[in-house]
């Protein structure tokens, strides 16, 4: 074979093969990263219902993995505040078990994930004055502050980056 066929059979591999790689999209998020080492959010979580509390306690979780798989340590700080509190306890109810709907030990399963994590959880005690929780109840992982907002604020004040969860 002449090296002008062979020239040309390595550019149409080469034009093939680079038109199927084309058609792969790659999803990162390097654009809003850039060269970002350490990603600080404070997760203000107020949801009042019990399924969709375990859902996002989940995608969190893959938050903090897909940030850590782009290069980004994740520093992440979850508040509980409002309704949430309900379903953060040892105790629960029995209202608060049948308006879970079974994902009580879900969502402990979950909060236990994030801690393993490294993941630092705080619960609001003045949420848990009006919702009627006793605070020696509180999930293990959870750490009782005295106001979610002052949290909140004081973490934004440190570099902290407000994430709303409802």
């Amino acid at each position: 074979m002449n090296t002008f066929k062979r020239l040309f059979i390595a550019l149409m591999f080469s034009l093939v093969s680079n038109m199927v790689h084309a058609g792969d999209v790659i999803i990162d998020d390097h654009a809003a990263l850039g060269d970002l080492k350490v990603g600080k959010g404070v997760f203000l979580v107020d949801i009042g219902d019990a399924k969709k509390l375990n859902f996002y306690l989940e995608v969190i979780q893959g938050t903090f993995n897909g940030m850590k798989d782009q290069g980004v340590a994740p520093d992440f700080i979850l508040v509980y505040i409002g309704p949430s509190v309900k379903y953060l306890s040892t105790s629960p109810s029995t209202a608060i078990e049948q308006q879970a709907g079974g994902v009580l030990m879900d969502i402990e399963a979950n909060v236990d994930a994030l801690a393993a994590l490294g993941v630092r959880q705080e619960i609001c005690a003045v949420a848990t004055r009006v919702f009627g929780i006793d605070n020696k109840t509180i999930l293990p992982g959870l750490t009782l502050v005295g106001d979610g907002f002052i949290s909140l604020i004081g973490y934004q004040a440190q570099g902290y980056h407000l994430v709303p969860v409802f």
